[in-house]
């Protein structure tokens, strides 16, 4: 009995303890040499060391490309095609606003001074208390409707005799060194039900023909009642007048 019980204490500190059994199968580069059945302390601390090395520079680099991925970066690619002749963009810009009280008539007063937030439905003055006061005196001879005998109105007819001219709103316009006068705007929309005054375009009869990519749109004045809309690339100086 003693020696089957000695025999069966010498099994048992020469049978390996589970980890060892594990990194010795284990296919991770360098476990079964930080969990050998040798007892060489150097040679395992070192290879502790190495392995705790790696594991962290890979979890350092895995961090740092998770946080590039989440910066979601991107690339824009330009390319450059030289064109020898294009074709004058359409340069738009429109008057906010919608007439000239100047050209106002009693008869427009009176079928459209409502519409026009110059009246109320009693045909009396809206808010006087914010009315310059000679756009006042103006306003209260044009709207003394006693004796007076409507005619015909057209809203349309209105707009075209109130609207602002393009004569009148255009100082100065110049393309690459060409200048550009009323005749090269045209109407493009007008806007009667909402209010919007005439919209002008230049750009249909231009053409650039010199060589190079000095085509990016630069508008140098941008003046109060007015907005511009470019509808595709090129230089083009427009001053207006803001009326």
């Amino acid at each position: 009995m003693d020696l089957k019980a000695e025999s069966d204490d010498n099994l048992d500190c020469e049978r390996p303890a589970p980890i060892e059994v594990f990194a010795s199968r284990s296919t991770l580069h360098g476990i079964a040499h930080m969990f050998t059945y040798e007892r060489v302390c150097i040679k395992r601390c070192l290879w502790i060391v190495f392995f705790i090395g790696s594991f962290s520079f890979l979890v350092l680099v895995c961090v740092d490309r998770v946080q590039f991925y989440l910066q979601y970066p991107h690339v824009t690619k330009l390319d450059e095609v030289t064109a020898p002749m294009m074709t004058f963009p359409a340069v738009t810009f429109c008057n906010l606003n919608a007439f000239r009280f100047s050209r106002v008539t009693r008869n427009d007063l009176y079928h459209a001074g409502e519409l026009l937030a110059l009246l109320n439905g009693r045909y009396e003055i809206r808010d006087t208390h914010l009315v310059e006061e000679s756009v006042l005196e103006t306003l209260k001879v044009k709207a003394d409707f006693l004796t007076f005998k409507p005619r015909p109105f057209n809203m349309r007819e209105f707009y075209d005799r109130t609207g602002h001219d393009i004569k009148d709103m255009l100082l100065s316009c110049y393309y690459r060194g060409v200048e550009c006068s009323a005749e090269d705007f045209t109407v493009v929309s007008q806007h009667v039900h909402d209010r919007v005054s005439l919209c002008l375009c230049c750009g249909t009869r231009m053409i650039c023909s010199e060589k190079g990519l000095n085509t990016s749109l630069g508008v140098f004045e941008f003046l109060k009642s007015f907005f511009i809309v470019a509808h595709n690339s090129c230089f083009c100086l427009l001053f207006v007048s803001g009326l």
